[in-house]
């Protein structure tokens, strides 16, 4: 007997599953039952799953009956044409539903040339068996599918226009590219994904060639030229709030210039952008760390008695700034102010970003890499007809990762741009021996390869290049937002560490491997910060061994179980007298035993 379950609840047993999930199939056909609902025979398991719940991933497929589908060649034509709905197609269950337990019972067919009698079902087209991003890439079924994958990641981190109204919008961060470019080769399911309105890219002119070493390991060698006519170019959006709240006793921070009486008072250059209420003119440069808002909140740690003893003025600068690592022109500034009425003052920075040494790039089939040098139009590799490229790729990235899916974008690009029309490269329907006679056509080898002239010293390379058009992205890991160094600087309150993460302009970790590289190479004094920063000198009871406690009011250090004035101070990490700290705390005393002196 077979369990059945419905929508994950036992039901009951039958004693012929297939034939149940048959009838439940066939009322489903008749529209005896619904038709968001789906049956599946787990045959490992022995069960019958029912599903008719909400949330579940279901897609549409061509009923196939007897070998043949449903759906003929003429119905395809009247959809096209709009002649017939797709409600009708649905209510006379051409098509159906299936979600991934039911599917896992089906056997579709890719095409209408490979039904047979033992399929159930067919797609609708040979591209909806891939994602809505792995539908965006060319000649996928050429490519290895692990490149696949990792083309339709890049797809979703490529900088373009994912919206038009981005000058109304103040998101955290956002990037814009400049001059987005529909590609040359082109798939069924852009249209329709919305990347003809929204593209991200630039079809750019590629070289398949070494480059005196600098496009070693995927590093791609970039033409100065290009960058200045603008590939690549975005600009990055970031905004920077800050709200200004009321405190108890009638307190509340205020929106000024601060006064030089003020706590945390930085320099007169510093508020020197800032209008009179404080808050920075739009079109304004910003430096780095540069104040955006000026704002003073109130020292509440302190009584009247103590502010008027100390002649403080009640107020520390709080104003607001641009994080470490960011620059740019203030686009605009938001004035509102939240549901409990107190005010919000919203700052969008803008900053063009043109690409660098360091900047990722990448194709739609997986081929990602770092620009690894900048090079001079007139350095650069030329052609008969003085054709220059915007990027060099090694061509050591194609053999081991097999993606033939690029090679064949190159020539395909190729042919677009010379025939002045976009080619089709959607999965199963790339035609390479077409591309190839058209490159034929148009007075090129049809394999693309053409006959380079070395830009330094003018001699013709002995081998003939690969060149073409490759549609490349421009990914948001940008190297002005990752690069990180520092000296001195910041560290944390409890353990007198450096601080972790750039954001905090944090230290370096490294361990005794990376030690060990630095004395090997004769810097052994940049390991004090890390190896020394947290050095303190505690004072220790030389008898009992415990921490000794310091009154600085009598200015005596005994300690606190003999009471004896015998001190020595012992260095050591204040990470380990924390964990000393932490052990007392537990009621365990560590004894720290001094060399006698």
């Amino acid at each position: 007997m077979s369990e059945v379950y419905v929508n994950g609840y036992f039901v009951g047993e039958h004693d012929s599953p297939l034939e149940l999930k048959k009838a439940l199939l066939e009322k489903r056909r008749k529209n005896q039952l619904p038709s968001t609902m789906n049956v599946a025979y787990h045959e490992d398991k022995d069960e019958v799953q029912v599903n008719i719940d909400a949330g579940r991933v279901r897609r549409p497929l061509i009923v196939v009956e007897n070998g043949k589908p449903l759906m003929t060649e003429e119905m395809d034509s009247k959809l096209s044409k709009k002649e017939m709905s797709w409600d009708e197609v649905l209510k006379k269950n051409i098509v159906e539903y299936l979600d991934a337990d039911e599917e896992e019972n089906a056997y579709i067919a890719v095409s209408r040339k490979e039904v047979t009698s033992e399929h159930t079902h067919m797609e609708l087209d040979s591209s909806l068996i891939l994602g809505v991003a792995a539908s965006v890439l060319v000649f996928p079924e050429k490519n290895r599918g692990d490149r696949l994958n990792y083309g339709s990641r890049m797809a979703v981190q490529a900088i373009g226009i994912p919206l038009q109204n981005f000058l109304q919008r103040d998101d955290t961060t956002y990037n814009v590219l400049v001059y987005p470019q529909v590609p040359l080769v082109k798939t069924d399911s852009m249209e329709a994904v919305g990347l003809e309105s929204h593209p991200s890219g630039h079809n750019l002119v590629v070289a398949v060639s070494t480059f005196y070493g600098y496009n070693v390991e995927d590093a791609l060698i970039i033409n100065k030229a290009s960058l200045e006519r603008g590939l690549g170019r975005s600009v990055a959006y970031r905004s920077f709030v800050t709200e200004f709240r009321r405190y108890w006793g009638g307190q509340e921070d205020m929106a000024c210039i601060p006064d030089p009486s003020v706590k945390g008072y930085r320099s007169e250059e510093d508020y020197e952008m800032l209008d009179d209420q404080g808050i920075i003119e739009v079109e304004s440069s910003v430096p780095e760390q540069g104040v955006i808002v000026g704002k003073i909140s109130p020292l509440r740690f302190l009584g009247i008695s103590k502010e008027i003893k100390m002649g403080l003025q009640n107020f520390r600068d709080n104003s607001l700034t641009i994080t470490s690592g960011n620059s740019g022109i203030v686009e605009k500034v938001i004035l509102t102010s939240d549901a409990e009425g107190n005010k919000i003052v919203s700052a969008v920075v803008r900053d063009t970003k043109t690409p660098e040494v360091g900047d990722k790039m990448a194709t739609r089939h997986g081929q990602k890499g770092v620009i690894g040098l900048v090079v001079p139009e007139e350095d650069m590799p030329f052609t008969a007809d003085g054709i220059v490229p915007d990027i060099i790729v090694n061509p050591h990235a194609i053999p081991s990762r097999m993606t033939v899916g690029q090679l064949l974008e190159i020539i395909a690009g190729k042919v677009g741009a010379l025939a002045a029309k976009r080619v089709n490269g959607t999965v199963f329907k790339g035609e390479e021996e077409k591309i190839r006679a058209a490159l034929k056509y148009l007075g090129f080898r049809d394999d693309g390869k053409e006959t380079l002239y070395n830009g330094v010293t003018g001699e013709k390379m002995e081998a003939p290049i690969l060149m073409g058009i490759t549609y490349y992205y421009r990914l948001y890991h940008l190297v002005s937002k990752k690069i990180h160094a520092r000296s001195k600087g910041p560290v944390a309150l409890m353990t007198k560490q450096p601080t972790e993460g750039r954001s905090k302009e944090g230290g370096l970790r490294l361990g005794e491997m990376e030690k060990d590289c630095f004395i090997a190479h004769g810097a052994p004094i940049t390991l004090k910060e890390r190896f020394g920063s947290d050095k303190v000198s505690i004072p220790v009871c030389k008898d009992c061994g415990v921490i000794a406690i310091e009154d600085h009011i009598k200015n005596r250090t005994y300690c606190p179980l003999c009471k004896n004035d015998v001190i020595v101070n012992v260095e050591m990490s204040y990470a380990f007298k924390l964990m000393l700290d932490e052990l007392r705390s537990l009621l365990i005393y560590p004894q720290i035993v001094p060399e006698s002196s």
